[in-house]
């Protein structure tokens, strides 16, 4: 999406989750303080909550995906969990996103190993 396209109108305000309690304007839930820039982050935010989506299952295959790996090594009678192969992949990371990559892919590893 073009971040320079006209913006859509500002959606009204969501109801209030209890009563008494204040409806919270488009603006509030945005922190944005035009309405075009309420339509462009609303609009980017539905992008990122598909990104999310998307990658949350990306992330569920590929611990399917080690599973099977883990499996077939536990059953020829290896270890589960491959030292050197980890460190290829958190070098991956690393290099592709600096140092928060790391972490990425530590957690990435961690969800993978399944129950150590």
């Amino acid at each position: 999406m073009n971040a320079t396209a006209t913006a859509t109108p500002a959606a009204p305000a969501a109801p209030a989750a209890s009563a008494g309690a204040p409806a919270v304007t488009p603006a509030e839930k945005t922190g944005a303080r035009t309405p075009e820039a309420v339509g462009v982050i609303e609009n980017a935010r539905e992008r990122i909550d598909a990104l999310d989506d998307r990658i949350i299952g990306l992330v569920q295959e590929r611990m399917a995906v080690s599973a099977v790996i883990q499996e077939a090594r536990i059953t020829s009678g290896g270890r589960r969990v491959n030292l050197s192969r980890e460190m290829e992949i958190l070098a991956h990371y690393r290099d592709a996103l600096g140092k928060p990559g790391t972490t990425l892919a530590m957690t990435l590893l961690e969800l993978s190993r399944g129950r150590v």
